[in-house]
């Protein structure tokens, strides 16, 4: 008897040990109600030359009173006020032409949704992925 309570011991220990071991979950994280825009290609252009073009995907962070359906719908409006803005002053980083300035791309970008999406519906812009379209035969200046 005292046998097979060891054996069960030991299975019920096994089992235990990689719930223990992930530790107490500290809060899900949620995801919340956001707009993924597609792929943008944004262009580095300096002193007028196009140096390359730069694929951004972008998500809008939405207060928990937006209504996701309806802006999802605006996507492509999202879409032309980031390509518009890139275009009036490109977000070219002066030491890296394969990536963009995050900051000034959110910055831009969240004044433009807010403008689009109303106050208060925007709470904030996420750069998911940049991808150059050419990562060899970009030169930046020399520092």
């Amino acid at each position: 008897m005292r046998r097979r309570d060891l054996i069960t011991a030991a299975v019920l220990a096994g089992a235990a040990g990689p719930a223990l071991a992930a530790g107490p979950k500290a809060g899900k994280e949620t995801v919340g109600q956001y707009v993924d825009l597609s792929p943008v290609a944004l262009p580095v252009i300096v002193d007028g030359r196009l140096k390359n073009y730069v694929f951004v995907t972008v998500r809008l962070k939405l207060t928990a009173k937006a209504d996701v359906q309806k802006l999802r719908a605006k996507e492509p409006y999202f879409r032309d006020a980031l390509v518009r803005a890139g275009h009036r002053t490109p977000f070219v980083l002066a030491a890296d032409w394969t990536r963009l300035d995050e900051v000034r791309l959110k910055t831009a970008l969240a004044r433009e949704a807010a403008a689009i999406a109303g106050a208060g519906l925007v709470q904030g812009v996420e750069v998911v992925s940049q991808q150059a379209q050419r990562q060899t035969g970009v030169n930046p200046p020399k520092a």
